[in-house]
């Protein structure tokens, strides 16, 4: 559908936009200058005989003094907006060198559209592409030939800065599974959004629209200065009312660029484009996928898969494995990936990969001993094996906070390892129908001890008589030469045992020092040695823990009351990681610039990171259905020849000879929901589990 002279109706409609966009501008110049005028004529008619009086003079220094006002005001607002840092996606810049092939087929495309190509190219860890203008003095160095802002003064003309192209921005997932036909029928619609985006009327409106916005946040940002507060409060009210004043316009203004877009690339692989949008939906759940099964457990352990393209490659490769709805996908990968037109693919993806762990995740921008990349033909060691170990190790501590017995009655003598015999006991409840949660104001430790051993009665292991021997941490006055668990010396040096996060400085502190994270081959402290310090992990001989929020009592509401106090122990044990982990007011430090791929930091603010979580917190029973998940597979692969593995679309698994288990949540959510461990003991006793033996923790 086009309009008069070849025209398409859609950039019609998005310059009459831009034009409504622009009169409200002017419209905002003109109430500003309009207590100005009216001083004018009150000092003109004063001056000329015609209005004089003293009412008049009062009049006269009353509007002028107003005039004056509103005039330091708007020129204020009107700075602001004009030099305020306007948001910008964070991406990975791709040189015009490390990818000729790249730009030469965007360069084509534009050519083919008949706009103007692309002023550079930058990728970033999302499932989309789009355009973005970055030719504000703000972004980043200013090129060879410095440009300035274009708003017009009231009585001359505008400063018009040359005609920049936007960037194109592409998801760089789409670079690894899609074909390079694929690729350029995608990017068509977005590479002829450079046409309505050059003209001035639209160009101007969106740098309007972006420095209100960037207004809005510069007047958000928190002040102590009374006057500062007072400033950035007019600041914000007048940015948002001119906001809501352009926001339909703005809307409708973007719509028809969008739809003049769409119109001019139908010449363009119109056919390709309707099989490559499948693609797209598909890229995208792989990606998801990959992101929040596979790379979030290796980012909590602080390493970065550095190949999480090539991941979703691979994951979506299976997915046509197992769905019959993707067969055919695997069968496109015969044809030449658009990855090709990369001159080094993999700098590229390791660039991107690191800045996917700092949007979603709030790493740092370096590496280092707490932060360093894996390799997904390392991920079951590095990642898998150890986040199971450190979760089993955190589930043991936890229960020494409880007071649980280490040893059943009647175990031989140095069986009181850490065992997952020792969980099953503990939560295994003799009487189904005691689940009560715990309540608001309940000590989780309480609750924990009483269901136990009654109300009236310390802290024991159930069924144990009342003079057994109590453990080191419970008897403040037991002699000095009693052997001691390491792990309960309230005296000991901090030391990493049990959790990787333990001992591990802040993300912005690069100069703490700790073991490097991949050292598996150094000596582990054994579980229990009494001369092995380790950190003292609260107060041991009076526990306190943290009473789970609201939410999660209602989480916790069909678990045991055992369940419960476990829960809310191994998340405040969480939570005190996480605190020591990263300190408030840490921020990660900023990357210096050099020739190699890395993300645009002087583009983009990174002090909110992350920007984009991937998952809200955890509740209570999915934190404990993790780690009591994770002391089964442990006691799996030390006791029964079990091996860690990665699942391309589920994360972490586990292997027996070769194949992957099956039927363990359902066990293990029986043990948690109703204390009942017999479908989990069959499990284990079909596989060969022995869960008496002690497993090695991290």
């Amino acid at each position: 559908m086009t309009g008069i002279g070849g025209v398409e109706m859609g950039a019609q409609a998005a310059r009459s936009r831009a034009l409504a966009v622009l009169r409200v501008r002017s419209r905002a110049l003109a109430v500003a200058l309009l207590p100005a005028a009216a001083a004018v004529i009150l000092l003109v008619g004063g001056s000329t005989g015609h209005l004089a009086g003293g009412g008049w003079d009062v009049l006269r220094w009353v509007v002028s003094v107003l005039a004056l006002c509103v005039l330091l005001a708007a020129g204020g607002v009107a700075l602001v907006v004009a030099r305020s840092r306007p948001a910008v996606t964070p991406t990975v810049t791709v040189a015009e060198e490390s990818a000729p092939d790249l730009y030469r087929m965007v360069r084509d495309l534009a050519d083919r559209l008949d706009v103007p190509a692309p002023s550079a190219i930058a990728l970033t860890p999302d499932c989309d592409s789009w355009l973005e203008d970055r030719t504000h003095p703000a972004h980043g160095p200013p090129p060879a030939e410095k440009h300035h802002d274009d708003l017009a003064g009231p009585g001359g003309p505008a400063h018009r800065r040359s005609a920049t192209a936007p960037v194109l921005v592409i998801g760089s997932p789409f670079l690894w599974w899609m074909r390079v036909g694929e690729l350029r029928a995608v990017l068509a619609p977005v590479v002829a959004g450079t046409g309505p985006s050059a003209h001035p009327d639209i160009a101007a409106a969106r740098r309007f629209i972006r420095g209100l916005d960037a207004a809005v946040a510069v007047a958000s940002a928190g002040r102590r200065d009374p006057l500062s507060r007072v400033a950035c409060a007019g600041l914000g009210w007048a940015s948002r009312l001119l906001l809501r004043s352009c926001r339909g316009h703005a809307a409708e203004m973007e719509r028809g660029v969008a739809a003049a877009a769409a119109e001019r690339a139908q010449a363009v692989d119109y056919g390709l484009r309707i099989v490559a949008q499948e693609q797209v939906g598909l890229a995208y759940a792989g990606w998801d996928r990959l992101l929040t099964r596979v790379a979030l457990p290796a980012w909590r352990m602080g390493r970065w898969p550095s190949r999480l393209d090539v991941g979703v490659v691979a994951a979506l490769t299976e997915l046509s494995r197992r769905d019959r709805l993707a067969e055919g996908f695997a069968s496109r990968l015969g044809e030449r990936p658009a990855c090709d037109l990369l001159e080094e693919p993999g700098v590229m993806d390791e660039a991107v990969s690191l800045l996917a762990a700092r949007l979603f995740h709030g790493g740092p921008a370096e590496t280092g001993a707490d932060w360093s990349p894996v390799g997904w033909e390392e991920y079951p060691e590095e990642v898998v094996d150890r986040t199971w170990r450190t979760d089993a190790a955190r589930l043991h501590r936890v229960l020494d906070t409880l007071g649980v017995r280490r040893a059943a009655e009647g175990a031989a003598p140095g069986t009181d390892g850490p065992t997952l015999a020792r969980v099953l006991d503990h939560l295994a409840t003799p009487d189904a129908a005691s689940t009560a949660p715990l309540t608001a104001g309940t000590d989780a430790h309480a609750a924990g001890t009483e269901t136990e051993n009654g109300p009236d009665t310390p802290p024991a292991a159930p069924d144990a008589p009342t003079d057994a021997p109590q453990p080191a941490y419970e008897d403040p006055d037991a002699p000095t030469d009693a052997p001691q668990p390491a792990y309960e010396d309230p005296d000991a040096s901090r030391l990493p045992f049990g959790d990787s996060d333990a001992s591990r400085p802040s993300y912005g502190d690069p100069g703490a020092s700790r073991p490097p994270v991949d050292d598996f081959d150094a000596p582990q402290p054994p579980y229990g040695d009494s001369g092995t310090p380790h950190p003292p992990y609260g107060d041991h001989a009076t526990p306190v823990l943290t009473v789970p929020a609201e939410d999660d009592e209602d989480d916790l509401a069909d678990t045991t009351a055992r369940g419960a106090a476990l829960a809310a122990g191994l998340t405040a044990q969480l939570a005190r990681e996480e605190a020591e982990a990263r300190p408030a007011g840490a921020r990660a430090p900023s990357s210096a610039p050099g020739p190699a791929a890395g993300p645009d930091d002087a583009l983009w603010d990174d002090r909110a990171l992350p920007l984009l979580p991937l998952q809200p917190p955890r509740t209570g029973r999915e934190i404990l259905t993790a780690h009591i998940t994770a002391m089964v597979c442990c006691a799996a692969m030390d006791t029964a020849g079990a091996a860690p593995a990665l699942d391309w679309l589920d994360g972490p698994s586990l292997l027996f000879d070769g194949a992957r288990t099956a039927d363990l949540a359902p066990s293990v959510l029986s043990l948690v929901e109703t204390g009942d461990p017999g479908p989990l003991r069959a499990w284990m006793t079909e596989l060969g589990i022995r869960p008496e033996k002690p497993v090695r923790l991290v």
